[in-house]
């Protein structure tokens, strides 16, 4: 995708907020932690600038995390069934269609991580066929544009074990869709060319896994 000079500034923005963090994590003296508050508070305004958002409330998003900085992952996991349908469900954050999905929590392998998101979130239990790819969330478009910067991991998965109620705490519904009839997808979750490329490694699993 063409960068904009929106997008070098929000690069920008994330480069600075990191560097932040490490000398907040690293410095020794009060000087030095000084300034890099300041760097962080710069990152802060720099992103709430070409993002609308206020800089106080990204400053609180950006100082959740702490040591030294690295991209944040997202674990997506993909089921098909027969019909080549994609297991889908609809997020009460903003009322449209993702796969079941979400950050990668520590102490996780990333084969627990996504099987645990997709029976939390629709009710399946799953096991992991493949990890079809890990995608750069910007070089993807996944929309809107986040102050952090994000790997994404898509998992290829296959139903396995019973099926029971899904958590009630993110999900509105889910659903079965083929391809071609696809509800309002979460772009910021999933695109339509992901869920192309997913449906691709369902077909044929010996596809390489897909990087960038």
């Amino acid at each position: 995708m063409a960068d904009t000079a929106a997008d070098a500034v929000r690069r920008i923005g994330i480069k600075l907020a990191a560097l932040a963090q490490d000398g907040l994590t690293f410095a020794a003296g009060d000087y030095d932690l000084d300034r890099y508050r300041q760097v962080s508070q710069l990152a802060a305004e720099l992103l709430g600038t070409i993002s609308g958002r206020p800089a106080a409330e990204l400053s609180i998003e950006l100082g959740r995390d702490s040591g030294y900085a690295t991209p944040k992952v997202d674990v997506r996991g993909a089921v098909f069934d027969e019909r080549e349908r994609v297991l889908l469900m609809r997020e009460k954050t903003d009322g449209r269609w993702s796969l079941p999905g979400g950050w990668a929590d520590p102490g996780d392998a990333p084969s627990v991580a996504v099987t645990r998101e997709v029976l939390e979130e629709t009710g399946y239990h799953s096991s992991v066929v493949k990890l079809i790819a890990c995608w750069d969330r910007d070089r993807q478009g996944n929309l809107p544009p986040l102050p952090v910067h994000v790997y994404k991991l898509f998992f290829l998965c296959r139903r396995d074990g019973p099926v029971q109620p899904p958590a009630e705490l993110e999900t509105l519904e889910i659903g079965w869709f083929g391809l071609d009839e696809l509800p309002p997808l979460s772009l910021g979750r999933v695109n339509h060319r992901q869920l192309e490329r997913a449906l691709a490694h369902h077909r044929d699993p010996s596809l390489p896994t897909e990087l960038d």
